[in-house]
């Protein structure tokens, strides 16, 4: 399990290695990563995090060139995930970790985590037995700690941690905005990990980005305590004031995010009452707007039989529903379907709502999207 001293040694900033800077031609920009990283560390954070699944391995690659061969290995930590969904079978899914480890040419993870469990999905991990197959790796010294991500109910991650005790650690989606949120539940998973004693690794901070660029109305909540202050600091700080985190998670896309987050996280202090009072009038500010919650995860897209840009699709929704700017919204719904499916293309057949995390109703959305952005 995880002692105490390696949770207080981990800073609460983490570097998500999901949104990662890219040049014109889809590749990484792996000169601007190194940047990022050399900076991160610098500034004495060192928890990195990576999953098979990302950027189509991309990810776990870009990890291996801007940190692990330019880094000592025990300068940092390094996270990365097993899915089960993209398996063919138990075998295809034990390699995961090999190719994981030949990817990053990492030796070995300090996390290692069961990607994105619920409902949908806990068949095949059961199936293939990965929850002995994690503890074997520990066993076998080709992991430190293991524990999983997930995305369900109160309810199935209370049942989780009775049958699995001894995962040491859990990773749940944790933002102000999704607190009090009946389906997402952040506050009721976190303290059911917290009542069985499980470090919470927290993901989605800023909600895939909508929490850093919130409505006007939530801008001006936050604005008049703290006038200098980013709207995604506000966000992250609320995730890393809670007790009991082991690292808060952002998937960072160029050096200025970077900056501004070594910013916020470097000199980190627990919030005033003042600030928590002002997030709680920056959620229900927030509720009054509406918007699609979807945080850009893109595991939707894997599989579309129509080739269909969902994530890009419901961004341009967005910006029309949280900004009623409808000019915009139909440029960027035009550019994110050029050569791609159109929200008009959905044929139903269910892929996308299997896969999403967030339990949206993907197949309505699409309707809605269809018939407000295609329309001259």
């Amino acid at each position: 399990m995880l002692s105490e001293q390696e949770i207080k040694s981990i800073r609460k900033l983490g570097f998500g290695l999901m949104r990662l800077p890219k040049l014109e031609d889809g590749s990484m920009d792996i000169e601007q990563i190194k940047q990022m990283v050399d900076l991160f560390l610098e500034s004495g954070f060192t928890y990195f995090d990576t999953a098979f699944v990302y950027d189509g391995g991309k990810s776990e690659e870009a990890a291996r060139d801007a940190l692990v061969r330019r880094h000592p290995r025990q300068s940092f930590q390094l996270a990365t995930k097993l899915n089960a969904r993209v398996a063919a079978n138990r075998e295809d899914a034990e390699n995961q970790l090999l190719t994981s480890l030949e990817r990053t040419e990492a030796g070995y993870f300090d996390f290692y985590l069961l990607h994105a469990i619920g409902t949908g999905n806990l068949p095949l991990y059961n199936e293939y037995k990965i929850w002995d197959y994690a503890k074997k790796a520990k066993a076998d010294g080709l992991v430190k700690h293991w524990g999983f991500s997930f995305h369900d109910s109160p309810e199935l991650l209370e049942k989780l941690l009775n049958e699995h005790p001894d995962a040491e650690f859990v990773q749940l989606q944790i933002n102000y905005a999704d607190w009090e949120d009946s389906r997402v539940a952040s506050r009721r998973c976190y303290e059911i990990a917290r009542a069985h004693g499980k470090p919470v690794v927290v993901m989605e901070p800023v909600k895939g980005g909508t929490l850093a660029n919130p409505p006007q109305r939530v801008r001006d909540v936050l604005a008049a305590v703290e006038p200098d202050s980013s709207p995604a600091s506000w966000a992250v700080r609320f995730t890393a004031d809670q007790e009991g985190i082991l690292t808060v998670l952002s998937g960072m896309s160029n050096l200025d995010q970077m900056k501004d987050n070594l910013k916020t996280m470097g000199g980190f202090t627990h919030f005033t009452e003042a600030q928590k009072t002002a997030v709680e009038q920056a959620r229900q500010a927030l509720l009054s707007v509406d918007s699609i919650g979807c945080t850009g995860c893109r595991y939707c897209v894997d599989g579309c039989p129509m080739n269909i840009p969902i994530p890009g699709i419901f961004s341009s929704m967005n910006q029309l529903l949280i900004y009623d700017d409808a000019v915009s919204a139909r440029r960027r719904y035009q550019n994110n379907v050029k050569d791609r499916g159109r929200a008009s293309d959905c044929i139903a057949c269910g892929q996308c709502e299997g896969a999403c995390p967030q339990q949206l109703p993907v197949i309505e959305l699409l309707k809605k999207c269809a018939g407000a952005l295609e329309t001259e």
